[in-house]
């Protein structure tokens, strides 16, 4: 996002920019991690007119900001290529991203350096729609604590069928501040009796304050839950009762969602909530 887009009405041309949001994250000194949600064009398109041979995807890769993001301290956390998209019909989303900024502050002020500015350029060629979230990590005490070694589950990583990231972006019916209403919590307790055994654990769960770029849909939690395989993962989705569990309670609480299989190539999560 140039610095322009978040002072004034433009957008750019992969989604709408929140310029009250982005004034509030001026004025933060409050630690964000920005969860990114890809689509790539087919092809470049470069607002000048210029020939290019680079896919959408390729594109973006040019305009990682490594310099800028460091000169801000902010570091990337996590990054993977969706393999699958269970729930949410469009857009299908390419690749997921998550850069913890060291505050809100930081983010905006990254706009501004010349070194981001000249690489944006790649950014509007390659990004056909992007969802770039402001979230803060939900302290969960002891939620790992029965999580199944990944060595002694049924299903564990292979050079075939290695860990993957399921995402899960939600919209609730009933949740004040993002907080998660009782029927997910119902559901919650029913599908860990069976994610637990299989490996299944929290990389982390964040709230959401504010879509920086987006197509005005507002969300509540982002949630990212690995599995050692997506054998692992597929044999927890077919159980009964946790299909049960979703019906009855799941399906009650959501309002809008996006749910990810993605494989990730960077992942610090963890890490990075310490």
């Amino acid at each position: 996002m140039p610095v322009s887009d978040a002072t004034d009405t433009r957008s750019p041309r992969y989604g709408q920019v929140d310029t009250a949001y982005a004034m509030q994250l001026a004025q933060s000194d409050e630690p964000v991690w920005m969860v990114n949600l890809m689509k790539y064009r087919e092809r470049a398109e470069y607002a000048d007119g210029r020939e290019t041979e680079l896919t959408g995807q390729q594109a973006d890769d040019e305009y990682t900001p490594f310099e800028a993001l460091a000169k801000v301290g902010a570091e990337i956390v996590f990054v993977g290529e969706v393999e699958q998209q269970l729930l949410g019909d469009d857009p299908v989303w390419d690749r997921v991203a998550v850069v913890k900024y060291p505050s809100g502050r930081a983010f905006i002020e990254m706009q501004t350096l010349p070194e981001f500015q000249k690489k944006h350029v790649h950014k509007d060629a390659g990004m056909k729609q992007t969802f770039v979230i402001g979230t803060s990590p939900i302290d969960l005490p002891g939620v790992n604590d029965e999580t199944t070694p990944w060595d002694q589950v049924p299903h564990p990583p292979t050079d075939d069928d290695p860990e993957v990231m399921v995402i899960h972006v939600l919209k609730y019916h009933d949740s004040e501040g993002g907080s998660t209403p009782d029927d997910m919590a119902a559901y919650q307790e029913a599908a860990s009796k069976v994610a637990w055994p299989n490996g299944a654990r929290v990389d982390g769960w964040f709230s959401t304050h504010g879509t920086i770029v987006g197509d005005g849909r507002t969300w509540d939690q982002i949630r990212f839950n690995a599995f050692p395989s997506l054998t692992a993962f597929m044999t927890v989705v077919a159980d009964p009762d946790r299909l049960d569990a979703q019906k009855n309670h799941r399906e009650q609480a959501i309002a809008d969602t996006y749910a990810l299989v993605v494989r990730p190539s960077i992942n610090r999560l963890q890490e990075s909530i310490g």
